[in-house]
């Protein structure tokens, strides 16, 4: 059976917005309010707790304070609206798993809740570890002992113990917030909170205030202060993702972090000192971003103190199998199927193959296979045409292969490619590319006047 989960949101279009969202996934139940979850904790027994933290009547907190009480020891998550951060840290205190801040991203909260069971697997022994190889590293579930992965847990575990700034680059798909939460639950602050910001997600208005605070009155609609990301990951480190997205005035504040270690809340002149470590990443080129002008030089080299490169799934294909049998068996136990096996001449396919969605696309896949060829010998014949389609490089006259487009270009093409192929039908284009739905939608929506009509 799915994992159970229950969701405790007095807001009926939110409660309902989730359970859609999420109860294809898991066992799910609702609850307009603390007490009614309390009635549903004492019939059922849940893996996990999704709550709000405002509601009327009792408290989030009284939700998190009951399921402690629990014998079977549910993983609790907090959702907390714009403004209530300070309380939100406190829940994590009180034994939360980890808080989202409201309106939820659905993407990030799918992530969080698989994060969190797979932890509570490896906290009771039950993910198999091979002395060997660091083929699980840490609590995170990094896979693979090809050496380029061995390279860069060698570096994950040279850097953890200082308090240096890092500077994760790699391709979309790669894994960069498994190697930032590596990196800090192999540190000193592993006690201490782990905070990420995916900073393409937030428009940059809201980004200034996501990560410093504000106070009340310091913008329209600033009714209450409140504490930003810095202080709420204080003794602990700060994960920016997509760091490459944040604006000027956003740049110039972080640079000002990173020489002071300290800051000022939107509307305030007080400084705030806070210990925070901080891990960045992006797949975009930094240096190139500084050249054309949209990346402050000074902070490019405040923030590449120490920089691991990952490597994408082409260039670790050994690590192909074992990522394979991973997956497959997460996906078969979470749907309680028998696990599939692919045949000899499938698994040479998909090692060949060059998995431009890196772990992500291939981890979409593995789930793919299990539903819909449960505990079956998948054969080549079982795979979709794009694993048996031979690339063909472009070359130029010299026999030199390059790409002359732009990167931003190069996105375009793929897309109409995607769309032009699966007719417009944007979950299966979704698939094509190895990316989420929603990723999806953002791109289309970044070039709103893409013509995918004819293949280019």
């Amino acid at each position: 059976m799915p994992h159970t989960l229950l969701i405790v949101e007095d807001e009926k279009h939110a409660r309902e917005g989730l359970l859609s969202a999420l109860e294809d996934d898991y066992d799910t139940y609702v609850a307009a309010d603390a007490d009614e979850a309390f009635t549903l904790m004492n019939e059922e027994e849940f893996d996990l707790i999704l709550t709000d933290l405002r509601m009327a009547g009792k408290s989030g907190m009284s939700v998190l304070k009951y399921a402690a009480k629990m014998p079977y020891d549910p993983i609790t998550i907090m959702m907390t609206a714009y403004g209530n951060i300070e309380t939100a840290v406190e829940a994590i205190k009180q034994g939360a798993f980890d808080f989202l801040t409201k309106p939820v991203n659905l993407e990030s909260l799918e992530l969080l809740l698989k994060r969190s069971l797979q932890v509570k697997k490896n906290e009771k022994g039950t993910l198999r570890s091979d002395p060997r190889s660091s083929r699980i590293h840490a609590s995170v579930g990094i896979i693979g002992q090809s050496s380029s992965l061995s390279k860069v847990l060698k570096e994950v575990e040279l850097v953890a113990p200082s308090k240096a700034t890092v500077m994760i680059n790699g391709e979309t798909g790669t894994g960069k917030e498994l190697f930032a939460q590596s990196i800090h639950d192999n540190s000193p602050r592993r006690k201490k909170p782990f905070v990420a910001v995916h900073c393409a997600a937030l428009a940059s208005n809201l980004l200034e205030s996501e990560l410093f605070g504000h106070e009340r009155g310091a913008f329209t609609g600033a009714n209450e202060k409140r504490m930003g990301r810095f202080e709420a990951a204080e003794g602990g480190s700060l994960f920016l993702d997509e760091i490459g997205e944040i604006d000027a005035q956003t740049q110039v504040k972080l640079l000002r972090f990173l020489e002071s270690r300290s800051f000022e809340r939107l509307g305030s002149i007080k400084p705030i000192q806070v210990d925070v470590r901080l891990i960045c990443a992006t797949n975009r080129d930094l240096l190139e971003m500084v050249k054309n002008g949209t990346f402050r030089e000074d902070l490019y080299y405040r923030l590449n103190v120490v920089r691991i490169l990952l490597p994408s799934l082409n260039e670790r294909k050994e690590d192909i199998p074992l990522l394979l049998e991973h997956f497959i068996n997460f996906y078969a136990e979470e749907n309680h199927f028998v696990p599939i096996s692919f045949d000899r001449e499938a698994m040479k396919i998909l090692i060949e193959y060059r998995w431009p969605g890196n772990i992500r696309e291939l981890r979409n896949f593995c789930e793919n296979m299990v539903i819909m060829h449960r505990g079956k010998v998948v054969q080549s014949h079982n795979l979709d045409p794009r694993f048996l389609k031979k690339e063909e490089p472009e070359l130029q006259p010299h026999g030199i292969s390059v790409n002359p487009l732009s990167v931003e270009e190069n996105e375009k093409k793929l897309l109409c490619n995607a769309l032009y192929q699966s007719n417009g039908n944007k979950t299966k284009a979704a698939e094509l590319l190895g990316i989420s739905r929603r990723t999806l939608h953002r791109k289309i929506k970044q070039w709103p006047n893409l013509d995918w009509n004819r293949s280019s």
